[in-house]
């Protein structure tokens, strides 16, 4: 039965991922953990080695970009092309851009039809958001038999970090969803903070809408909200107000009750910021290195604070995600809103959002720091 495991922070998510490949694995299955970046692939690789002392033979853990390469590219590119994949090229934006403008101006692309500057750049580098649409071209061309090498190949695959799969990728996961591969997706659609592509393809089901693709019975998948959906990292008050950010997903549990004198989440006047850093030693979240910091103390972005946990944390708010704390139903980009997600829930004991002093506070939950 292939299922997506919707998962909540500080569930354990990849500890599940690495527990559940390992008890196949001992019972001679051949499996396959792909996941997003390559830091989460290097974690998943150490919770193995943690678990098992080694990585078994019979156990592979690979990135998405190399999974498309490694499996679904190259066995029969071809079919569709006799020259040598040198690789990814990473883009941020829509790739395959003509080297002259429409009238007036507009950006133009090549088209399929121009299947290799279509798809690769001037050094045969495959680019990132075309990865999973040649990928599907691969399996067309040769009548199937790149899903029937990966069936040949995989008894289970597992999906981690699945959020962060768009476009024609998850019509990757529907080709994977038809094959005998026993396929199981982990993620979390609140922390949705990357993207493998920037495309029109399947864009209503972007980041936390992920959650609707799978809701739909013809895709052949069960969704199962309730296995992961404990946070055993957050103190119990951070977590219920993290669930504020979501509240058409189903909200997290915690019962992390235990108290250190300073727990839950806090206002923090700026003039004390100083006072407070100094006290609790947080560790510091900023949209990006524009934000001004003490660097006398760690900093993270909130993108790369992404499955870390800390003790304490202070959060530098971004003029809509403070607009959001004085009051909860103002308006918040899918972006912005993931990442206020990650910075909330990273924290064992306390979180601290730092504001001017002048700010009204209209949300419930959110006491202001003083000194006293």
């Amino acid at each position: 039965m292939n299922k997506v495991i919707i998962a909540s922070a500080g569930a354990g998510k990849s500890t599940f991922v690495v527990c559940e490949a390992l008890k196949s694995v001992a019972l001679g299955k051949r499996v396959l953990i792909t996941t997003f970046t390559e830091a989460c692939r290097d974690e998943i690789n150490v919770k193995i080695i943690k678990e098992n002392g080694c990585v078994p033979p019979n156990l592979y853990v690979i990135t998405w970009f190399s999974f498309l390469i490694k499996h679904w590219i190259k066995p029969y590119q071809g079919c569709l092309f006799d020259y040598d994949v040198k690789g990814m090229i990473l883009c941020s934006s829509k790739s395959g851009e003509k080297p002259y403008k429409a009238a007036g101006g507009r950006t133009i692309y090549w088209g399929e039809n121009d299947f290799r500057r279509h798809y690769f750049s001037p050094d045969f580098k495959v680019y990132s958001d075309k990865m999973a649409k040649l990928s599907l071209r691969c399996d067309e061309k040769s009548g199937g038999k790149v899903s029937a090498r990966l069936a040949a190949c995989f008894d289970e695959i597992y999906v981690d970090e699945v959020q962060d799969l768009a476009g024609y990728d998850l019509e990757v996961l529907q080709k994977l969803f038809k094959s005998p591969i026993k396929i199981t997706l982990v993620g979390d659609p609140r922390q949705a903070t990357y993207s493998t592509v920037n495309t029109e393809k399947n864009a209503r089901y972007k980041k936390a809408a992920i959650v609707n693709f799978f809701d739909d019975k013809a895709v052949g998948v069960t969704v199962d909200d309730k296995m992961l959906n404990e946070n055993f990292r957050c103190f119990h008050e951070i977590n219920d107000f993290a669930n504020k950010l979501y509240p058409d997903i189903a909200p997290s549990i915690s019962n992390v009750r235990s108290l250190s004198g300073h727990d839950g989440i806090f206002l923090l006047p700026e003039k004390l910021l100083s006072h407070y850093l100094e006290t609790f030693t947080p560790v510091q979240l900023r949209w990006d290195k524009r934000r001004s910091v003490d660097e006398r103390y760690p900093v993270f972005t909130f993108g790369t604070s992404k499955g870390l946990t800390f003790e304490r944390v202070v959060i530098y708010p971004t003029k809509p995600m403070l607009q959001w704390f004085q009051d909860d139903s103002a308006a918040l980009t899918n972006d912005t809103r993931a990442k206020l997600y990650v910075g909330l829930t990273r924290p064992v004991k306390s979180v601290a959002i730092v504001f001017d002093g002048s700010a009204v506070f209209n949300s419930k939950g959110i006491n202001i720091y003083t000194t006293g």
